[in-house]
């Protein structure tokens, strides 16, 4: 079995979920709004994301923002991000139930680096998950 959508009983999948994400002494209300804010190094516009309101609209906010070598760091920004996510016990419950499955980001909006597209895509977000699954049960043991 695979997961091939965060919908449903795996929308908590979604980098768009909300939960509580601290990065360098900001909260931000999810792992959207936080990825976003690192691709500045401007704490003016890193609070301004912070209090957008929806992960959609942080998503907007961010997709003309981009660092010195953004491409090469996003995905670790990402893992870093993603693992703090799961800190978080009842969703590390959650990401851990899903056992072995394979985690796949399906969409339709076209995204092929962090997900999969009409078939089409790196699935780097899944990769990343299940990458994190993965330290939770040998941090936590055999799940």
């Amino acid at each position: 079995m695979a997961i091939l959508k965060f919908e449903n009983e795996n929308r908590f999948l979604s980098n768009f979920w909300p939960v509580e994400i601290e990065v360098e002494d900001i909260t931000y209300p999810s792992v959207e709004h936080a990825y976003q804010a690192s691709k500045t190094n401007s704490l003016k516009i890193k609070r301004q994301i912070r209090d957008c309101g929806h992960a959609s609209v942080a998503k907007r906010m961010g997709s003309n923002l981009y660092k010195e070598k953004w491409h090469s760091i996003k995905r670790d920004i990402m893992l870093d991000l993603v693992r703090l996510k799961f800190q978080d016990e009842s969703l590390k419950h959650k990401l851990l139930i899903t056992g072995s499955e394979t985690i796949v980001e399906g969409n339709e909006w076209g995204d092929i680096y962090w997900g999969v597209c009409k078939g089409v895509g790196e699935n780097h977000l899944g990769k990343i998950l299940m990458q994190v699954r993965g330290e939770l049960r040998v941090f936590k043991g055999n799940f």
